[in-house]
């Protein structure tokens, strides 16, 4: 985040740190245009005991904790003996790619100014496994931000694992996020792969919350004694609570889309030279499938984006980095962004269907109102879905202000029409990801088997698909469907291609009509754009590149 004016009164300026940072850090930092610190940095860089010290670090996401940790452990790096070519100094593990890239980034910033430069590389998944590694094992990589899936996967090989004998510093960042995405295993895996803590390298903790996982953790990480170091009030208003939060309740499924846009339109029209929006989808086909709708709805009125988990790395990295720069434009995203990304000037948040939870709501709405700026917020409810809201209470979300009901009417033709221009693989996708999606959640939203699918039959007509998109009797028996009416059972025969595919999906999977459930709708022939399950997912098993 920028640092150029003081946040707080009493900030202090980089300056300060001179003798105590290397030049070249603080060389670098005045090149980004850094001036004075947050209050982590502040915290981090004047009260730990030493630079090599272990701490755990409690502030919240988009408060400058990245540049927090790099300095101290960059200038430790500096100052002492030199390590042997090849060999990591420096480990990083944050919960996403996305995360991973913006940390790597800043790193390279923080140290543009110093000769010889130091190398800082990066591991996850979706990229040549093969091709990075190869640069990796030749290069000379100080530091490395990873994701854990993916560093686990490179430090089973011995070889791999010799090139962390000599870490200096273990760094956890978001770790709360990343033990609530199901990562502790893994990061005991790789801890067990690390040299031993007593072989005293340093361990750093950064995360918003203290959840009792992390808890458990700790002493894997941190030697007794750690300092721990916090930005967070108790009295503090949360940021969330200063974001102006609505809900939207619709009928029902149907009415989705004609509602976005409705929405969409009305808060266009509020501030159209203001309007950086991210809409956060259900599933990744969900996205796929609004970005593809609203591409066309919004073809002459702003830019539209998607990230979301199934497009190739590439693409994700190159839309992170153009929506960042963006003045305005929609962004359609899954989670991969739901926390620790920072998005500049995003003015509105909408969630479109149930967040898994009021904490993933929470993270989501954490993408406006950052580094001090306004921010609102709009969640679209079916009834049904409303009792989320009821859960929720302790949420400050009140109705939204405005009426669309006509506005929605009124679009309807539009809206169609758009659906006319999406292909029909893509409707597939998001249709049989909408049926898993909410088959969770059956008990809470007061369904059954075929009343679920009754709901997704409505969505599907709401897509414009003249009947249900067929899917693979194998996906319906694994969703536990298995003999519900009214759907459209079938095998679906895979490409070649199909699995690899990069983007929104690969190749589309090819339909035969051949085990038409005897309840549901004839599917009639072969024919294009089922449920394709896991096509185009774009899962490489690629690693390590250099930065």
């Amino acid at each position: 985040m920028s640092t150029s004016t003081p946040l707080l009164e009493g900030a202090q300026p980089y300056s300060s740190m001179k003798g105590k940072l290397q030049d070249r850090l603080l060389q670098g930092l005045e090149g980004m245009g850094y001036q004075f610190m947050t209050p982590v940095q502040q915290k981090v860089l004047t009260e730990l005991p030493t630079f090599q010290s272990d701490c755990l670090v409690q502030a919240k996401t988009g408060t400058g904790k990245t540049i927090g940790f790099l300095l101290p452990t960059l200038n430790s790096l500096l100052t002492s003996s030199g390590l042997p070519k090849g060999q990591v100094a420096i480990l990083i593990l944050s919960p996403t790619r996305e995360l991973a890239l913006q940390i790597a980034k800043e790193c390279d910033s923080v140290t543009a100014q110093l000769q010889p430069r130091l190398e800082c590389h990066t591991a996850y998944g979706g990229t040549s496994k093969e091709r990075d590694l190869k640069k990796f094992l030749d290069g000379n990589p100080k530091i490395v931000v990873a994701t854990p899936g993916r560093l686990n996967d490179y430090l089973s090989d011995s070889y791999v694992a010799e090139k962390f004998a000599n870490i200096r510093t273990l760094i956890l960042d978001e770790a709360d996020t990343m033990l609530e995405a199901g990562f502790l295993n893994s990061i005991n895996d790789i801890l067990r792969r690390l040299p031993p803590k007593s072989a005293g390298w340093q361990g750093m903790c950064f995360s918003a919350t203290m959840p009792k996982k992390i808890v458990d953790v700790l002493p894997k990480v941190l030697k007794p004694g750690y300092t721990t170091l916090t930005t967070i009030d108790p009295n503090e208003t949360p940021t969330i609570d200063a974001v102006t939060q609505h809900s939207l309740i619709i009928p029902t499924v149907a009415d989705t889309y004609t509602n976005l846009y409705a929405l969409l339109l009305q808060e266009y029209e509020l501030s159209p030279q203001n309007f950086k929006v991210i809409v956060f989808g259900t599933t990744a086909n969900n996205v796929a499938l609004m970005h593809s709708v609203f591409s066309v709805l919004f073809e002459n009125k702003a830019q539209v984006f998607q990230l979301q988990s199934r497009l190739s790395q590439n693409i994700r990295t190159r839309t992170t980095n153009e929506y960042k720069a963006a003045q305005a434009g929609i962004m359609f995203a899954s989670d991969v962004i739901g926390r620790g990304m920072d998005f500049p000037n995003v003015s509105l948040v909408i969630q479109v269907g149930l967040p898994s939870n009021g904490e993933q709501y929470v993270h989501r709405v954490g993408r406006t109102a950052r580094a001090g700026n306004e921010g609102r917020a709009v969640i679209i409810l079916t009834q049904r879905e409303s009792y989320f809201l009821k859960a929720n209470k302790q949420l400050p979300i009140t109705p939204y202000p405005y009426q669309l009901s006509n506005v929605a009417v009124n679009v309807a033709s539009e809206v169609s029409t758009a659906f006319a221009n999406v292909d029909p693989t893509v409707k597939s996708k998001a249709y049989q990801a909408w049926l898993g999606f909410h088959k969770v959640y059956t008990k809470q939203l007061q369904l059954n088997n075929e009343s679920l699918v009754e709901l997704a039959n409505e969505h599907a007509f709401s897509m414009g698909c003249p009947e249900p998109p067929m899917i693979d009797k194998q996906i319906v028996g694994k969703m536990g469907l298995r003999g519900t009416p009214g759907l459209n059972v079938g095998h679906v025969e895979r490409t070649s291609h199909g699995r690899r595919g990069g983007g929104q999906g690969g190749g589309a999977p090819k339909q035969r009509d051949h085990s038409v459930d005897k309840n549901g709708m004839n599917g009639g022939g072969a024919r294009r754009g089922g449920g394709g399950g896991r096509g185009g997912r774009g899962r490489g098993r690629g690693g390590i590149s250099k930065r």
